[in-house]
């Protein structure tokens, strides 16, 4: 973390401060790409009031703060998480006595409010379609097909389904039961629809790992189309995903949240309960769940063919 330190003298114009503000990056945010994106705003606005002669956090006023959120020219979400980053970072320099008040806890951001996800879903039969589309007779076909099925009917993120390995595939009350490893280090245990444990033993069974104890989705071992013993990346499955997408004709761009938008928009489709697909999507709020709702583009399709002309 020193290139860090170094990158905003700003918060550490005492080898204490800088201390501090290190432990804020380390201990304080689990997140690699929280972490990431915290670090970026501190840096931008370490530069800003550098450029205004400001090299010392303990000089930092809530105009300060104001100004530069202000004069930010990028979306109102990308604002809110900059101003977020701040008020955590000095608060955190708050309780290490670095600094005697927050200068950017009085300081209000955009006003935002988002009733609808922006994430791309499919319809039920484009998913049908792109399940169907799946050339099975190799290991790497039944995995594929493994993988986006597991996303679809557990409302899973790509990062929790990378993460699995074999044992958290586990039979449970004549049901096979999936345990996914979420953000926080939270696990979400789930049991799968028949189709899913149908693909899923498909899959362990063809790519010979039923007894194995190591990752459950892996790399391909170059053009050989067997298996390594290494995981998969997210960027691995966001590329199979297009190349499949693309094979199976499917126009909409898609990502490995979609599948997550997809699954939840059917469950509400078919009679399913918001606060039951908060609890399956492991999210704390149902309006986040909400987000991914799109029951209501179709409503809108079907509205917008009453125009006749």
């Amino acid at each position: 973390m020193a290139p860090l330190a170094e990158s905003f003298a700003l918060f550490a114009p005492t080898p204490d401060a800088g201390r501090r503000c290190v432990e804020f990056f380390t201990v304080n945010i689990r997140n690699p790409h929280t972490r990431k994106a915290y670090a970026r705003a501190a840096s931008d606005f370490a530069a800003w009031c550098a450029l205004r002669g400001i090299r010392d956090v303990r000089q930092v006023q809530p105009v300060h703060v104001a100004a530069y959120i202000e004069g930010l020219q990028v979306a109102a979400p990308s604002v809110k998480q900059r101003l977020a980053a701040l008020r955590m970072l000095f608060d955190w320099l708050v309780i290490g006595q670095v600094l005697p008040v927050n200068p950017a806890a009085s300081v209000r951001g955009p006003r935002h409010s988002v009733k609808k996800g922006k994430t791309p879903v499919l319809l039920a039969d484009e998913a049908r379609q792109l399940l169907d589309s799946i050339d099975v007779s190799t290991p790497i076909g039944l995995r594929d097909r493994a993988l986006i099925a597991l996303m679809v009917y557990t409302f899973a993120r790509v990062g929790a389904v990378v993460k699995m390995r074999r044992e958290d595939v586990y039979d449970q009350g004549r049901r096979s039961w999936v345990r996914l490893h979420e953000k926080g280090g939270k696990q979400h245990e789930m049991p799968c629809h028949h189709k899913l444990e149908e693909f899923l033993h498909a899959y362990i069974g063809g790519a010979g790992i039923v007894g194995d104890k190591g990752w459950l989705f892996r790399s391909a071992l170059g053009r050989s189309g067997a298996l390594s013993e290494r995981p998969l990346s997210q960027s691995d499955v966001y590329r199979m995903i297009w190349r499949r997408a693309e094979d199976a004709g499917i126009q909409t761009r898609i990502g490995c949240h979609s599948f997550r938008a997809t699954g939840i928009t059917e469950y509400l489709r078919n009679g399913g309960r918001l606060e039951i697909a908060q609890q399956m999507a492991g999210h704390e709020s149902a309006r986040t769940t909400g987000l991914y709702d799109r029951r209501g583009d179709q409503v809108s399709l079907d509205e917008i063919e009453r125009i006749v002309i």
